[in-house]
């Protein structure tokens, strides 16, 4: 119900902008975020987003990465700047769908390699 999009390689001080687009049966979407994992570590939030507009942020991508939402596109955006080889990692959309209940839901992923 997730489908995210937007990664790629991107050399340091560089941008990305990635998308995730919510599908099927829903009725609600609630907080909606973004995580990553880099290889051999575990997942971590990076940003999230109520329905209202509230974000937080991990420490290490504020001031360069901003989370936005479309609700009337039941999608998600993370505009990426300046952007540093540690920022390397799969990227991970989650957001809490409301069908027939509440559940939460994971994107497939998309990779960000940044190079020095």
């Amino acid at each position: 119900q997730l489908q995210a999009s937007g990664g790629g390689l991107v050399q340091a001080g560089g941008s990305l902008r990635l998308s995730c687009a919510a599908s099927g049966s829903i009725f609600s979407i609630g907080d909606m975020g973004w995580y990553r994992q880099a290889p051999g570590k575990q997942r971590e939030l990076v940003a999230r987003i109520t329905i209202n507009g509230k974000t937080n942020y991990a420490d290490s991508v504020k001031g360069r990465f901003a989370i936005s939402r479309d609700n009337a596109k039941k999608t998600v955006y993370l505009q990426m700047d300046g952007l540093r080889p540690e920022d390397t990692a799969v990227y991970y959309c989650n957001a809490a769908i409301y069908s027939r209940s509440w559940n939460d839901y994971w994107g497939q992923g998309t990779k960000v390699t940044v190079s020095s």
